[in-house]
């Protein structure tokens, strides 16, 4: 019985203890409150639908967190400046290392993801002008060791992975949702286009099956799309996966009638090095990125080609007809050649032995 007012206090201790502690919370409230707020990656507020995410599952939704990468890369493509910067920083940002010559074609920019138009070559688009309503997805900068980018801290949260991420994550939900429509082709589009300047075939390679296979039989896409998918699935096809054979039947089975991707499949099938280094020439930066893939095992077979046919060659000839330095010849290929002549102008590619 003498226990109970024991308890009874001890309740009340309890309660006084929380209430004090509530003041001290306050108290802790004020102090929490001076620090910095947390500040959430738009890009980052939403998971995989393959991993229970459901908000994105809403069409508006969607179409919000569309915008968001719109604006995104409008900023990075506003912050690069110009043509050759934007060019290192998709060079950076690539996620394959590819052998690509210094003076390879310039690339162009996707055009804006809120329209389904073909690619547009560079210059740079200005804000201005750019359609109502719409704009570039943004990648921000990723810097390099030891360098640093001209994008603040915030701005280079959203880096390649980043946005490719996104962009995995709206093409999840519009596949859960199974939503078919011009939106959908836009978003898709986008994507590949992205994911081949960025090299990155796990983001291209299957939105490029799932817009033919998927959505194309229930919303067509135009003569210019599905030319210019089917274009960059047989390019991917005999460059990056070195499959002729596929190649040539995607080829047939699609119609695809285009002469660039001919001359690819023929200096390929004839290790023609002259006629690849034609085509390359004058294809648009998209077709540039896929064929990379396989240029360096045609560069290399042009060497072997070279070794088997010459003595001896001028420097500035074979560093201007390979697009590499010397240096980079015997760095990148493996090439045992000597340099020859007063300053280093020829190179001796085998010696003639004198009779004994």
């Amino acid at each position: 019985m003498q226990r109970k007012p024991g308890r009874a206090s001890s309740g009340h201790s309890y309660g006084h203890t929380s209430h004090h502690h509530g003041g001290g919370g306050g108290g802790g409230g004020g102090h929490y409150s001076r620090l910095r707020p947390v500040e959430l990656d738009p890009l980052s507020e939403y998971g995989l639908p393959s991993k229970g995410e459901k908000r994105l599952l809403s069409p508006k939704v969607q179409e919000s967190y569309y915008s968001k990468i719109a604006e995104r890369y409008l900023a990075f493509c506003t912050e690069a400046g110009d043509k050759d910067n934007l060019q290192k920083q998709f060079a950076r940002l690539s996620v394959t290392d590819t052998s690509s010559s210094s003076s390879s074609p310039v690339i162009s920019i996707p055009p804006s993801p809120l329209t389904s138009a073909p690619p547009t070559p560079l210059p740079l688009p200005t804000p201005n002008s750019l359609p109502t309503g719409g704009s570039f997805p943004d990648i921000s900068l990723v810097t390099t060791a030891g360098g640093k980018g001209n994008l603040s801290p915030q701005d280079q949260s959203g880096s390649l992975p980043s946005i490719l991420s996104a962009l995995r994550k709206l093409r999840e939900a519009l596949v859960a949702t199974q939503r078919r429509d011009p939106f959908t082709i836009q978003v898709y589009l986008f994507a590949i286009r992205l994911g081949i300047l960025a090299k990155s075939f796990e983001s291209y390679y299957p939105a490029i099956l799932y817009l033919l296979r998927s959505v194309h039989p229930s919303c067509n896409l135009t003569s210019v799309e599905l030319s210019e998918c089917v274009s960059y699935l047989v390019l991917d096809t005999a460059c990056r996966r070195q499959d002729l054979a596929g190649a040539f039947k995607l080829r047939r089975e699609y119609k695809l009638s285009d002469k660039k991707v001919d001359g690819v499949l023929k200096a390929l099938v004839g290790d023609n090095y002259v006629l690849w280094r034609r085509v390359k020439r004058g294809v648009d930066g998209y077709r540039v990125k896929l064929m990379e893939f396989a240029d360096g095992d045609v560069k290399r077979r042009m060497l072997m080609a070279m070794g088997r046919a010459y003595l001896s060659l001028p420097r500035e000839f074979l560093e201007g007809h390979m697009e590499e330095s010397w240096e980079g010849l015997r760095s990148k290929y493996g090439v045992g050649w000597e340099l020859g002549g007063e300053k280093g102008e020829k190179v001796v590619i085998r010696k003639v032995g004198g009779k004994g």
